[in-house]
């Protein structure tokens, strides 16, 4: 895959949803939950300031990370499912 996000813009791939619970019982589709953290795999340069200052990413590629229910843009590149969003819109990494 060939695409870098522009200024402090990520790509991330969700992680699978779970299929089943804790318990063992079997999640039907219909009432799968849209999952709400995933792995990094491309980030831009960074935002620039009002005086012109570029600040870095605070996020690298690999880095897992947590995210709201709706942030971010779904998109479909080469048949995989991603999401495009603000490094803003992460609300921790991960491990």
């Amino acid at each position: 895959m060939n695409l870098t996000p522009l200024h402090d813009r990520i790509i991330v791939k969700p992680a699978p949803a779970e299929e089943t619970t804790k318990s063992g019982i079997i999640i039907p589709d219909t009432a799968k939950e849209k999952p709400l953290q995933g792995e990094i795999i491309a980030v831009g340069k960074g935002r620039i300031d009002d005086n012109g200052k570029l600040i870095p990413m605070q996020l690298k590629v690999g880095d897992n990370v947590l995210y709201g229910k709706y942030a971010g843009t779904e998109i479909t590149i080469e048949g995989n499912e991603f999401l495009m969003m603000k490094e803003s819109d992460v609300f921790a990494i991960i491990g």
